[in-house]
C-alpha cells in the first residue's frame, strides 16, 4: 500500500514554505513518526514525520523548492522493507565484524584503511539509544558537521529529544580524538585555509527567516516615525539582591535568577503608568492593550527570534525565568512554534550579552516601543559627592513618535531606572 507524504497545514498567515532538507532518499527504510524532511517558513522550521513504517518509493520535490499546504512531497510504500532493512543492517554488522576478525592478508593497505575508518567512527561503537532519535534541524546540522550518529548521544530533552547542549557536552567529553568533522567540514576547512592571491565570491540565497526579518525591518523604517531616547541605570542594588538570593532562589525554584526578570517586571510597571507605550497603531486608531505580553529577543542559528511571554504582570520572578528558559531553548533547537512568536505588546532586546555598549533597536511592529539593554560596565559615578565605581548600563527606548510623545518616552525610561535602582519598588509596585 502506498501513502502520499504531503505538506501539512501551514501556520496562519504563512502561504508557502521552502523545502530545506531531505533526511531520507529513495529506497531508505523509515519508522513511523520519523522526521523525513524539514520545511522552512518565514518564522519556524516544520518537520514532516512519516505516517507509517515503510520505504521511500519516490521523492517528488527536491531541496530548495517552494511548496504549499497539501503538495505531495513523496510516496511511501507502507510496510515494505522495514524488516528486511533491519536484516540488512544485521548482515552488514556481521560482515564488518568478520572482516575485522579475519583481515585480508593479501591487502595490507586495505586493512590499515579499515582500521582508520573504525577509529574515525570513535564513539559510534557505544549506542545510547535504539531506533529513531528526535532531533531539531539545528541539532541535525551540528551532528552532520561533526559526522556524528544521533544514536551515540544521550538525549536529555522532553521524550528523549536530543538538544544542542547534549551534542556539545558529548563533544566536550570526548578526549580520544575519535570524533572528527565530516567530509563537508573538512572541505570547508581546506578552502578557508587556502593562502594565496586568489579572490573569490560566494552567492547564497537568504533563508526564509532572514528574508522575512529584512522585510519587517525595512517596513518598520518606512512606516513608523521612530525615535530613540537614552538613559543609564545603576545596577548596584539589583546585583546585590541577585547575589544575596541567587542560591536560595535556584534551590527553591529550580531556575537561575537572571537580570531579564528584573527588567521585564520593571517594564510592566512602567507600561501600567504609560499605557500608550503598550499600545499599537491600527490604521488611524490607537489600540490600547490591558494585558502585558512581552517579547524577548533571542539569537538563534537561524537568526533573531522574538518569543512572547504572555501575562508577565501575573507572573512571579520564578515563573518568568522558567518560561523564558523554555522559550529560549525552543528557539535554539528549532522547535519553537508560530504561536510562540505571534502577538506581543512590548519587546525587550539585550545586546549586552554580545558586548554592545549602546544601540538603537528597531521597532517590532505593530508594537509602538522596544527597550534595548546593553552591557554592564564599571564606570566612575558621583554618589553623595564622592566618585565611586558603579555597575552602569545604558538603556535605549525606541518608540513610534506618531502616538508616543517625547515626554512619555523619557518618563517611561525614568520609571524603569527608578525601579531598578531601588528594587523594593518592584515588590511594592510603586
Amino acid at each position: 500500500m502506498t501513502i502520499e507524504i504531503k505538506v501539512p497545514a501551514l501556520p496562519e498567515s504563512v502561504s508557502d514554505a521552502t523545502l530545506a532538507n531531505w533526511h531520507k532518499k529513495v529506497g531508505d527504510s523509515v519508522e513511523r513518526d520519523e522526521n523525513l524532511v524539514d520545511l522552512e517558513t518565514d518564522k519556524v522550521v516544520l518537520e514532516v514525520p512519516a505516517p507509517a513504517a515503510g520505504v521511500i518509493k519516490e521523492i517528488r520535490v527536491e531541496d530548495g523548492a517552494t511548496v504549499t499546504a497539501g503538495d505531495v512531497l513523496a510516496i511511501l510504500d507502507e510496510g515494505a522493507g522495514a524488516a528486511s532493512g533491519a536484516d540488512e543492517d544485521d548482515t552488514r554488522d556481521q560482515d564488518r565484524d568478520a572482516g575485522e576478525d579475519e583481515p585480508d592478508a593479501t591487502d595490507d593497505g586495505g586493512e590499515d584503511e579499515e582500521q582508520d575508518k573504525d577509529s574515525g567512527a570513535g564513539k559510534r561503537a557505544e549506542r545510547k539509544s535504539d531506533g529513531p532519535v528526535k532531533t531539531s534541524p539545528a541539532v541535525r546540522r551540528l551532528l552532520e558537521e561533526h559526522d556524528l550518529d544521533a544514536t551515540m548521544v544521550a538525549g536529555t530533552g522532553k521524550d528523549g529529544r536530543l538538544t544542542k547542549a547534549d551534542v556539545m557536552a558529548f563533544l566536550k567529553e570526548d578526549d580520544s580524538n575519535n570524533v572528527t568533522p565530516g567530509e563537508g567540514a573538512a572541505e570547508r576547512v581546506a578552502t578557508e585555509g587556502t593562502v594565496g592571491p586568489e579572490r573569490s565570491e560566494k552567492r547564497v540565497p537568504m533563508s526564509r527567516l532572514r528574508a522575512r526579518i529584512a522585510e519587517r525591518l525595512v517596513e518598520a523604517q518606512h512606516t513608523a516615525a521612530m525615535l530613540t531616547t537614552f538613559n543609564e541605570v545603576d545596577l548596584t542594588e539589583v546585583m546585590a539582591m541577585r547575589s544575596r538570593y541567587r542560591d536560595t532562589f535556584e534551590k527553591k525554584h529550580g531556575v537561575r535568577l537572571g537580570f531579564m526578570s528584573f527588567f521585564a517586571k520593571a517594564a510592566v510597571e512602567a507600561l501600567k503608568k504609560f499605557p500608550v507605550v503598550n499600545a499599537s497603531v491600527d490604521g488611524n486608531d490607537i489600540l490600547y492593550h490591558n494585558y502585558y505580553d512581552i517579547g524577548i529577543a533571542v539569537s538563534s542559528d537561524r537568526g533573531l527570534l522574538v518569543p512572547v511571554i504572555r501575562d508577565v504582570d501575573q507572573m512571579s520572578f520564578a515563573e518568568f525565568e522558567s518560561t523564558l528558559g523554555e522559550m529560549a531553548g525552543k528557539a535554539q533547537d528549532g522547535s519553537i512554534s508560530i504561536d510562540d512568536l505571534t502577538g506581543g505588546t512590548f519587546t525587550i532586546t539585550n545586546g549586552g550579552i554580545f558586548g554592545s555598549m549602546m544601540s538603537t533597536p528597531i521597532l517590532n511592529q505593530p508594537q509602538s516601543a522596544i527597550l534595548g539593554m546593553h552591557s554592564i560596565q564599571q564606570r566612575p559615578m558621583v554618589v553623595d559627592g564622592d566618585i565611586v565605581a558603579r555597575p552602569m548600563m545604558y538603556l535605549a527606548l525606541t518608540y513610534d513618535h506618531r502616538i508616543i510623545d517625547g515626554k512619555e518616552a523619557v518618563q517611561f525610561l525614568v520609571s524603569i531606572k527608578e525601579q531598578l535602582e531601588d528594587p523594593g519598588r518592584l515588590l511594592l509596585q510603586v
